[in-house]
This record gives C-alpha cells, structure tokens and sequence, in this order.
C-alpha cells in the first residue's frame, strides 16, 4: 500500500465485538483486516443486499478469493451427444451467393481442401474483407440417428452462418456492415433429429466473411468438456484460460463496540473483480466498474455499534466477455476497515516526494491532506517525523494548520535528511514517514508511509537513470494471477513472484494491463524491483463486448486517481502507463485522449514521466507521432526495427521496448544495449499466466496450430512457467544480459515420427529442455545448445571432450552441438579468457521414478491466517535424480494449523483441479500451496504416489507479534 497506515492492535472481525477492538478502542487510527468470516454464493440472489436474508445455506470463505479458479460442477447426464465434422475434405469456394447454401447445389466445380486450415493455407486466398464458403456430406453415425445432437463445426475466421440441409443451425459474429469478429469462439450448434437424413446426404455449408488477416475453417472443436475449473465452452474461449465467470455475492456480519460510535470509519478494497456493488445494512453504498483499481466508502453513517449486528453485502458481477486473459472473478485483493478520529488525514492522503536527492544530503516533501469532520473548527499540529531503517529519527518538523469545520486542507513541509542511503535495485533501502496529528494536546491521528530516497530521470542521451546513474531496465511483463491460485493476491504470493523475479535477471516489471495489487508494489520496494505502473488495456473503444470500454467515459478519472493517488509513494515505481496498445492509438482521438489521461497524472504526480504502450499495427508508423508527443516515454510493443530510424526523425524520443517476442531476445537486447535513446526491454512475459492459451506453443510441420484451443489454458510464453519454474528462455535472456558467468544446456527435443520441421508461434520458444533423458533415442543425434555469458564453452559427454565453442556476440552466445545419444552425463563449462572454469551446468540420466521430493520455500510461516508456504514436489530416481520425464499422478495429505490451498504444475495444456489434493507431475515437478492457520503449530505435509517411496515435509507456523 502506499501509505501504510498503524495498526495498533490487529483484530479480524467475524460477527462478533472483539476484545482487541475494546482494547483499542481509544487508539488514533486502527486499521483492520477484514479479510475472515464471509458468506459466498455463486451466482445470482437478488434480494442478497437485504439485512434479514437468509445465507445460511451459503459457504464460509475467507479473503482474498477468486470463484474462478475453483472446481466446476460436473456436466450433467442431459447433454446432447456431438458430431465432429471440421477435420477432413470439403469443398471451397470464393464470393458468397446464397443459393450455395441449398443441398442440391452441384459443387463439382468447387475446389477440394482438406480442413481444419485458413483458406490463405489451403488455397492462397489472401484478400481481406472477402467472402467464401465450405461444404461437405457428413456421414451419420448408427448411434446418432434420429436423434438431437451438437455439430461441432470448429472455429472460423472471422464470422459464419452454418447450414444444414439448407437450415440456418447457427452463426457467430456480425456480417458488414456490423462487422463484428468472432474468430475465437468455437462453433458447436444443435441440430435438431428431424432436419437430418442420416443417410449419408446430409450436407453442411458453412459461409464465412473475413476481417483482416487469416480467414476460413482453421480449426477444430472437441465435445463439451468440463474439468477442474475449465469448460470447454466457456464463454470467454481461450483467452480467459476456458474458465467461467457469472455472478457472485458475498456477505459479511459483524459487529463494532460502542466506544468507535464518534470515529469516522472506512471500507477499502483493494480489487475486486469487476461491476462491485456495496451495501451495508440495506443501504447501498455505491458500485465500481474496474476489476483493477482500489476504492473505499465512507461507512460512519450507516453503521449500528455496540451488540447488534452490521450487514456488509457485496454483489460481483463478471459475467460475459471481459477480458482477453483470465481475470479472475471475485474479492480477490484485500479488504480494510479503517476508523479515525472525525480530524484525520484523508485516504491516500500522505504524498512523499525527493526532489533534491544526494549523497550528502536529501529534500524529502511531504504533502499531507487533513479532513476536519467536526461541525467546528479546531487548531492542529501536524509532526512529519523521518525514521531510517533503523527506527533512528533522522528529520522532522511540526506545522500549525487552523481546520475550518468541514473542511479538507492540504499541508506542505519539508525535511532535510543528511547523509541518506539511496533507494536502489542493489540496496533498495526504506525509510518510513510518521504523520501524528494532535488537536488540543491530544493525538488524533498517526499513520506510516514508507518511502525510498531516490532520484529518476530519462533522456535520449542516457536512457534511464537513478540516482544519476544509467541503468538498462532488465523488464517482463507480468498478469496479475498467481498460477493455481487464480488472482487471489495474498501478500506471500505477490512477493514470491517479485524473488523468483530478481532471481533470474530481472530488474523491472511492467504491470500490464492494470494497476497490481498494493502488496506486489510493497515487495518490488522491499526487494529493489523497479515498476511500470499501467492504468488500462482500452480507453473509449473496448476490445471485448463487456470490458472497461464502456465505463472509460464515467469512470477514468476516478481510477487514474486510485492508480496515482495509492501508488505514488513507491519508490519502485518509475512510470506511469495510460494504456496498452488502445484501439485509438495512431488516430487524431487517440492523441486528445492520450493528451487528455497523460495531463491528469502529471496534475497528481509530477514526479514521474507517463509512457504509453503502442502495439505495432499502426501504418504508417508516423501515425503514432501525435501520441507520442503527449508523453514522456514512448512504449514500443514489437517494433524494434524502428529504434534506430525514429532516434534519426526525432532525436529526444525516449523509447522503451514495452512488449518483445521471447524468440526475439538477441536482436531486442542487442538493440537496447546499443541505443542510449532506448531505455530498456519487456519481454512479454516474464511469467506464464493463464488465458491468452497457447499463445507460445509450438508444432510440427502438417499439424495445426493450437491458439486459444482446447485444453490449452495458460499462455506458454513466460520465461518462468505458470509454478514459477524457470523455462529455457529465462537462461538466455539472462545470459544476454551478462549479469554474471553462467551457463546453461539445453536438449533439442526429438521431433515425432514422420515430423521434420518445429514452428515456434509467436510468442513460444522451441521445445528444448534441462535434460539428457531421452529413452528409446539411443544412437540418435540431438541437438545440444549452451548457451552463455563466458567467452568460450566446453562440453563433455561422459567424460569425452566434445570440443570448444566461442560464446560471444558474434555466435549469439550459443554454442550448438549434434551429439548422438547415450546415458550418463552431459557437461557444458564456461571458460574465461585464461580457461579457467567460470561456471558449469550437468545434465545426467535419470532412472525410472523411484521417490518423491519435498521442499518448501520456507521452513517457518506466520500464524496469520495469510501467510503461505510454496513446495516444490519432486519425482526422483533411485539415485536422487530429478525424472524430467515423470508425469507421476502425486496425492498430499496435511496435518496441523493450514490447509492445502492450491496445487500445479507447469504443464500448458492441464485441466485439472487447483483445489483438489493431488495434481500430476509435468516433467518430474508439481507445486503445492500451504496457507497458514491463525494459531502456531507444526504442519506434516505428505506426498505419496503409486509404487514410489513417499516424502514429508515439516513446517512451522509461528505467532507473530
């Protein structure tokens, strides 16, 4: 959070006055997580927001949570049995003509194709905005006759209508002129028994029109499947990941003492996932349309104190198509209840800014917003007081400031602090601000804000640079899910991506597309990760039906504000982003927008530079020119081949790679490095996510590509996978960095029989892997790559020198072996320039599976009821060697204060459940998550497996002062 407020004295409060709120009832400001003791129903109750409704029958759930992630209902018996039809031969045509549609006419003429393909594959169809059609005889089935059934069509780019036997079954999308695209959905349309002869005459015609861009019957569609918390027909498809959203309700009871009645009491939420409505006790507080940005409502003045009961009532509506990856759905972000003295500082109200940042010496300003809720006024002292991580107070100043009644007032100090340690990547150091406010000798009002000491500046000349120094931004982008945890955003899980992050190279994130969670900005401070803060995905013209597009017009400012006003006290944050790759981009409205947004964050926070992220299809490019003169920093999505020609046309343009292919490291770093103007690089991504399926995977020749298709769920294109698991893209990257020596090995994987060429689509990476364990290719040559910072490698097999390779610029920092296979070990060293050893990577042939491995992350977690503890599950051989072939189904089992709260692997394509206690292995490895109780303990998780020694594992979980 930006401004961490004290919290003198935690209490959760589930329906009951708690003896800690008694106990500090006479605190300043207390500050309460109000996270346990919810009642969930999924889906609709309209009458829900009323006191006296009976939620009895619903389910206890605690904060953060997201319905999404978790396990559907089984389909039921009822559904209708379905006919694959799209694989196989049709025929094609180009033009539309209505009579194409009727079963009698002769097609002879027609053109013969073999689908699933686009029609530019199969008949080199290449015009945009053009009609064709499809049609084919089906054979029916014995078991299918006489009765309804789902033809499963495939999916077709952009729009269809499918007849059968000259009947309209079905279409999806719009045909000009209300050209609307549906080239993501699959089209599975019941037919009913009496439209079908089922004598082998039956015949489908399927007309299409096409947008731009590939066209036709390009892929097929399997039955109606459910499993875990994915269905194949989810209305989302797979940009969503195939899970489902809908409507849910929470409610929440409980009670405040009488002693809090004079305090001005808040609610916060930090996200909820999207089209919020709140009530408390029948009365309706407001809504909020954006699933991404914090808000609060003052509650002072429908709230009961003392025994009876208050009713928190919270309708979530994330129905339809909203988004083009998985949101999640649900209060997924924490929730607070805040109750302050009627004088107070207002919400988001402490700004700390350094102007003057040196070695010697430091300006801190602080810009403190004060409410005065009384009918009278009232003379305050405000006392801004700087500790350093130490707790030694190192400045401070007091101010008189005279409060009219009802009046909100904004105060200006400032603090000289000498000799200050600067915030950092390397030392990210934190100092902490404490605002006491007294009115008449007595403290109303205290809270912290935590704050870094640092400058920031970008130029064409030096790119970025903190504190005066130029640093290379080493960038991902990053979702905001958390793998098997859906987007539930526990603080733990926010900062064990920012480490794992840190560990493998990075120095910077982008947020894309939309603010993260507070606890994700407070580890990337902690830890020294540096931040591109983004505010939306589409301004006034959305890109699905039900996204933010319809609420930009009513709602940006508010949520800019909630973006800046929240997070402008992170040190780590260094850019404020407007938008990603808008549908206005490049266009005279795209400019007055970006214009319009950029202006409103610099009135907040002048502190920072805005940026804009700018997808590639804008032609001519110069198009982007207004844009971009509205801000800062130019965001570059894929189009680093205009790094060096637009540093000539306009020599001050700043430009960031917002976005990069990961198969397009090399030339993307190369350029960043050679280019002061370019400040730094963000490959997309930096982790795996889900929704956007399939976006990174790869195929051989003859076989079809498996974008957003079933049962692909996550993206496949983050350098470290959906657990967290480093992937081969993420070694390479950071050997093109050169942090450090390093090397890294990696195995072509052998092709399938009768397949020769691999196609890597878009944002994937080729199917290599850490291992030499390759049973049934003994004799056979693999490709072996090393890839490394050091100026030469060498490589062993089985002691054997394989010879010596440059590792430079010039051979992409890769060396490539062919080595014919067999068992034992496989050894790449990194050599310096005297030969000595600078690194090394082994890779040895595992055995058949044999034991199980556990290891948590931590061996100690707090009793919080928050806290969690990730393990990794291994499968092993006989000899303690990780099985990279192992997709052993694994079952665990706990004991003590926490529960097992999800469970994954990194496999792309996996459909099983995040919840349930057990989960298959993907290449020797699954995750388990552990999430603490809230009194201390020892938790005994254990892992078994069919015909394999089991594991254990211990964790303490500890009370925490």
């Amino acid at each position: 959070m930006g401004t961490i407020e004290s919290t003198f004295g935690i209490a959760v409060l589930a329906g009951v006055i708690l003896p800690a709120l008694y106990a500090n009832a006479a605190s300043p400001r207390l500050h309460i997580l109000f996270d346990d003791g919810w009642r969930f129903l999924r889906g609709d109750a309209p009458e829900a927001w009323k006191p006296d409704f009976d939620d009895a029958g619903w389910r206890e759930v605690d904060l953060p949570h997201d319905w999404a992630v978790e396990d559907l209902p089984p389909l039921t018996d009822e559904t209708l049995p379905s006919l694959p039809i799209a694989e196989g031969v049709w025929r094609f045509s180009p033009g539309d003509d209505p009579a194409w549609k009727d079963p009698d006419f002769d097609d002879a003429a027609w053109q013969e194709v073999r689908l699933p393909a686009s029609w530019e594959a199969h008949s080199n169809y290449t015009a945009d905005n053009v009609y064709g059609w499809y049609r084919r005889r089906i054979e029916m089935p014995a078991e299918l006759r006489g009765r309804d059934l789902v033809l499963l069509v495939g999916k077709v780019d952009d729009v269809d209508e499918t007849f059968v036997n000259g009947v309209k079954v079905g279409g999806l999308g719009q045909f000009p002129p209300n050209y609307q695209t549906a080239w993501d959905q699959p089209r599975r349309y019941v037919v009913p028994a009496g439209l079908l002869r089922g004598d082998g005459t039956d015949l489908v015609a399927v007309r299409v029109f096409d947008g731009v861009g590939s066209g036709g019957l390009y892929a097929a569609v399997g039955p109606h499947q459910r499993s875990g918390p994915f269905d194949s027909e989810a209305e989302g498809g797979g940009a969503v990941g195939f899970t489902l959203g809908g409507v849910g309700w929470y409610r929440k009871v409980f009670s405040l003492p009488q002693e809090l009645h004079d305090r001005r009491v808040m609610l916060t939420f930090d996200g909820v996932y999207m089209n919020c409505e709140v009530w408390l006790n029948g009365r309706r507080l407001g809504e909020h349309p954006y699933g991404y940005t914090s808000f609060h409502f003052d509650v002072t003045d429908h709230l009961v104190f003392g025994e009876r009961p208050n009713v928190l009532a919270v309708r979530v509506d994330a129905s339809g198509k909203t988004s083009r990856w998985y949101p999640g759905a649900g209060i997924y972000r924490h929730v607070w209840l805040t109750a302050t003295h009627p004088i107070h500082v207002a919400p988001w109200g402490v700004y700390v800014t350094t102007p003057e940042v040196g070695h010697n010496k430091a300006l801190v300003r602080v810009q403190t917003t004060l409410c005065n809720k009384l009918p009278a006024g009232r003379q305050v002292t405000v006392r801004s007081q700087v500790l350093n991580p130490d707790g030694k107070e190192v400045a401070a100043t007091e101010t008189p400031v005279d409060m009219a009644a009802g009046q909100t007032q904004e105060l200006v100090q400032e603090l000289l602090v000498r000799h200050p340690r600067l915030w950092s990547t390397e030392t990210p150091t934190i100092y902490r601000l404490v605002t006491t406010v007294s009115a008449g000798g007595e403290v109303v009002d205290k809270l912290e804000t935590p704050f870094g000491i640092r400058s920031i500046s970008f130029d064409a000349s030096h790119g970025f640079r903190l504190n005066g120094v130029p640093v290379k931004l080493r960038g991902g982008c990053v979702h905001h899910d958390n793998g098997c945890l859906g987007a539930c955003a526990f603080d733990r899980a926010e900062e064990r991506r920012v480490e794992l992050l840190k560990a493998a190279g990075f120095n910077a994130v982008r947020t894309a597309h939309n603010p993260p969670s507070p606890a994700f900005l407070d580890a990337c401070d902690r830890l020294g990760m540096l931040v591109i803060d983004e505010a939306f995905d589409c301004w006034r013209h959305g890109k699905n039906p039900h996204d933010y597009g319809r609420f930009f017009d009513a709602w940006w400012r508010r949520d800019i504000e909630a973006m800046v006003l929240r997070d402008r006290n992170h040190p780590c944050v260094i850019l404020w982003s407007i938008g990603n790759e808008v549908i206005e981009q490049g266009t005279p409205e795209g400019a007055d927008l970006a214009a319009m947004l950029a202006s409103y964050v610099r009135q907040l926070d002048p502190t920072r530079p805005v940026t804009q992220a700018a997808h590639p299809g804008t032609d001519p490019w110069e198009n982007m020119d207004a844009n971009f003169a509205q801000v800062d920093v130019a965001g570059y999505n894929y189009k680093d081949d205009r790094y060096a020609t637009d540093h000539e046309r306009i020599p001050d343009r700043v430009i960031i790679g917002t976005e990069s292919f990961p198969g397009h490291c090399f030339e993307q770093l190369m350029a960043t490095l050679d280019m002061p103007w370019v400040a730094g690089d963000f490959v997309w991504t930096a982790l795996d996510y889900l929704g956007e399926s399939a976006i990174g995977h790869t195929y051989y020749d003859g076989e079809t590509p498996q974008f957003q298709t079933w049962p692909w769920t996550t993206a496949n294109c983050g350098d470290l996978d959906l657990c967290g698991f480093r992937r081969p893209p993420s070694y390479y990257r950071e050997v093109c960095w050169h942090i450090r020596p390093m090397v890294a090995c990696f195995v072509q994987t052998p092709p399938p029989p009768g397949k020769t060429t691999e196609h890597v689509y878009g944002w994937g990476w080729r199917d290599e892997r850490p291992s030499w364990t390759w049973p049934g290719h003994e004799g056979e040559t693999l490709t072996v790559r090393v890839y490394s910072s050091c100026p030469r490698v060498r490589l062993f097999l089985n002691g054997r020198d394989l010879g010596e390779r440059e590792t430079t610029r010039a051979t992409r920092f890769t060396a490539v072996y062919e080595v014919p296979y067999e068992p034992g070990v496989l050894l790449a060293v990194g050599l310096g320039e005297r030969n000595g050893e600078l690194d090394r990577w082994e890779l040895r042939t595992a055995g058949e599976p044999a034991q199980l491995r556990l290891a948590p992350d931590r061996p100690t977690i707090r009793a919080d009821g928050q806290d969690l503890c990730f393990v990794t599950a291994e499968v092993l051989d006989a000899h303690g060697n990780l099985n990279p072939n192992a997709n052993t189904l694994l079952r665990f089992a706990l004991d003590g204060p926490g529960k097992i709260i999800g469970v994954g692997n990194g496999d792309p394509r996996s459909v099983e459940s995040f919840q349930q206690p057990h989960r298959r292995a993907f290449r020797g490895r699954c995750l388990v998550v552990v999430r603490a109780a809230n009194h201390a303990g020892q938790i005994t998780l254990r892992a078994e497996a069919q015909g394999l020694t089991g594991a254990t594992a211990k964790i303490r979980v500890v009370q925490v002062p």
